[in-house]
């Protein structure tokens, strides 16, 4: 069957991906207000840097990318995988490394900083796609699915832990499952990889005290509120204020030196704090409905290679949102992960608005009618 000529994107999806990312800015600027009463850096250069080099730059670069047609990053995946590798493991060249809460994991261009670590995560996506789409029709075989499989994420995996950022990888795995599961993955080769994941995770917890704690947090969120159970605290503190409607935009209180990180990855808690429980559904609603989306125009996708990269760009950025929600309400132990398209990060925002212009090119192969698809099942 011959291709179907191009489409125009999918206008919800562009919709939802505006709302959010606009919304995402406003609740942002908000959040930034806390900085004027700490140290650090100031309100105009932080909110300078995520208006221009975030949402403009980052709707520059999904305007791109919604024109790149999606088979052709198949073509460079593994050039592609292999540059977000060696730019990833930059950041142990003294004097371009920089650290930060003990951990390196970005790049002082001193005109910018960068998180390297955001561009392996689309370039692992991409290559991920790119190895179970070659192998989907063989995914009984384990040797031609599984092996090669846990390898490319055993590697990256090693990458991303010697930064170490485990929050950013544990996204990565379960982007890199759902699209091992769509692929046609036998259920026995999931639970394995699924225990094996389990065992690895639990030997991490155990040699890195950090990890422990926040599991311990989580089991007794009373647990040294003045130390590792200070954030969860200052989180349930603003959550609980906000109340049915919240105090209002720009009247969060806990976000003036009370709640740690109020532009990154606190900064849900800052939203429920000013718009209360009906804002904060609003806007999971808005997740939702915008990772349905992305499920339709995977399954009206043509290919599978198509198919994979919008499930793994659609799950990497709704797990990401459920787990940084999850986290600030008690439900999941405390991580560093930002809210996509809403938290502080440059290159967060535009790689993810890049990721998303992918599957909006993706949206305008699909099939084109309902009548073809009633034709293509007689």
């Amino acid at each position: 069957m011959k291709n179907s000529p191009p489409k125009s994107v999918d206008k919800v999806l562009v919709f939802l991906i505006s709302l959010l990312a606009v919304v995402g800015f406003l609740i942002f600027s908000s959040a930034s207000l806390g900085l004027m009463a700490r140290s650090g850096p100031d309100f105009k250069s932080v909110a300078f840097g995520q208006f221009f080099f975030g949402l403009i730059g980052g709707a520059i670069a999904m305007t791109i990318t919604s024109h790149i047609h999606y088979r052709h990053w198949r073509k460079y995946a593994f050039y592609i995988f292999i540059f977000a590798i060696v730019l990833t493991l930059a950041v142990f060249i003294p004097g371009l490394g920089m650290s930060h809460g003990g951990a390196t994991r970005w790049l002082d261009l001193r005109v910018v900083t960068i998180q390297p670590s955001e561009v392996l995560k689309i370039g692992f996506i991409i290559y991920i796609a790119t190895l179970l789409s070659g192998v989907f029709k063989k995914m009984d075989n384990w040797k031609m699915s599984v092996l090669p499989f846990a390898l490319v994420v055993g590697g990256t995996g090693i990458v991303m832990l010697s930064l170490p950022d485990t929050d950013t990888f544990l996204i990565m795995v379960l982007a890199a499952l759902a699209m091992f599961i769509t692929a046609g993955a036998r259920w026995r080769h999931t639970l394995a990889l699924g225990a094996l994941a389990t065992v690895l995770l639990l030997g991490l917890v155990f040699m890195r005290p950090y990890l422990m704690d926040r599991f311990m947090v989580l089991l007794n969120p009373g647990t040294d509120l003045q130390g590792d159970g200070y954030q969860i605290h200052q989180s349930l503190i603003a959550v609980g204020s906000g109340g049915v409607l919240g105090r209002g935009y720009g009247q969060s209180i806990q976000k003036f030196e009370y709640l740690p990180e109020p532009t990154s990855d606190s900064i849900f808690a800052v939203f429920a704090e000013e718009f209360g429980f009906i804002g904060t559904s609003l806007l999971i609603l808005i997740f939702v409905v915008m990772t349905l989306r992305c499920l339709k125009i995977a399954s009206n996708t043509s290919d599978m290679f198509g198919a994979l990269l919008v499930i793994g760009i659609s799950s990497a950025v709704i797990f990401q949102a459920f787990l940084n929600i999850a986290s600030m309400i008690g439900l999941f132990p405390l991580s560093g992960l930002p809210l996509p398209l809403i938290s502080h990060g440059g290159t967060a925002l535009m790689t993810t608005l890049a990721a998303l212009g992918i599957v909006l090119n993706v949206s305008k192969y699909q099939k084109q009618t309902k009548h073809y698809a009633k034709i293509s099942k007689v």
